[in-house]
């Protein structure tokens, strides 16, 4: 099973990612259904979602978008989450069948193209993890299974029990520790590595200034405990000179930070949360601008 090399990211469908505080909000059902519309038609064929994005409005959306136009993308979807506050969460083999069937209810689909698990649960064995994902697989329910947010170790010890088709992490250039060991275990494994998260909150935007508010409705307002440890003074410093880089090239900081993950080796494809068509549009840049291993090295040292 192949993804385009950009992935449409539905996480912000009827939520904030999986946070219940915020299910409910993000774009709205036809806001979504534009930007579906705009990124087929950009021919960005893979689209990302979990079932607790939302509160399943996101898989919801999507499904209807499917039945109201024909058109199929590759869909990835995760679980882990709970759908609602107080809800069960993790990976337990009852709980990862009973969220299938809820996912492939609301995306009105016969099976999902890739499954994953969205974050590493220490209460369930590894060997349970592997035997559900790949008993998914052989019923035909998924083409093929994966993890997210899971660190090299934890990824080593899962091999030892089976391979995963598809690995999911934030990557960035402010967020490089899978560079280290885990990209290169990819690697090895013949396991597609998927990027999400390549503009870092939007600080590789250059939409934020150090010691200033940030604006009302971004990442960093709603959400900023992910990106805390990143607002150091030598950060928003490397910020400054990676802008004057994109100014340089006549694009825009965005369309340079999402050409950075497409030219790292390892990297299969890189997902865009895009929020307007307008960003759609500069993140399609992107696979033009064909930054060399040179150039992406250049732009790391940067930080």
């Amino acid at each position: 099973m192949d993804t385009s090399r950009l992935l449409l990211g539905c996480g912000n469908f009827g939520g904030v990612g999986s946070a219940p505080a915020f299910f409910g909000q993000g774009e709205s059902e036809e806001q979504a259904f534009e930007l579906m519309d705009a990124a087929w038609a950009l021919g960005i064929r893979t689209f990302d979602t979990a079932d607790a994005y939302g509160g399943g409005r996101s898989e919801r959306w999507i499904g209807n978008w499917i039945a109201s136009g024909g058109n199929r993308p590759v869909i990835v979807t995760k679980t882990f989450n709970p759908m609602e506050a107080g809800a069960d969460h993790g990976l337990a083999r009852a709980r990862v069948t009973r969220q299938l069937e809820s996912s492939l209810d609301r995306l009105g689909v016969d099976y999902v193209d890739v499954y994953l698990a969205h974050a590493f649960d220490p209460n369930t064995p590894l060997d349970e993890l592997v035997e559900t994902f790949e008993g998914l697989r052989d019923l035909g329910l998924i083409k093929a299974w994966g993890v997210s947010n899971f660190g090299a170790s934890q990824l080593r010890k899962l091999c030892e029990h089976g391979q995963p088709s598809y690995v999911e992490n934030s990557y960035n250039l402010l967020e490089r520790d899978d560079e280290q060991d885990l990209i290169p275990l990819c690697a090895d494994i013949n396991s597609s590595y998927l990027a999400f998260g390549p503009l870092a909150g939007g600080l590789l935007t250059g939409r934020y200034r150090q010691g200033e508010e940030a604006p009302s409705g971004s990442r960093l307002a709603t959400r900023p405990e992910g990106y805390e440890h990143l607002l150091t003074e030598a950060t928003f410093a490397g910020l400054e000179r990676f802008t004057a880089a994109a100014a340089e090239r006549g694009i825009a900081p965005a369309t340079l930070a999402l050409a950075w993950p497409l030219a790292r080796p390892g990297v299969t494809s890189v997902i865009i949360g895009a929020r307007t068509q307008q960003q759609l549009g500069l993140a399609l840049q992107a696979l033009d601008v064909g930054l060399s291993a040179a150039e992406a090295d250049a732009l790391s040292q940067l930080f």
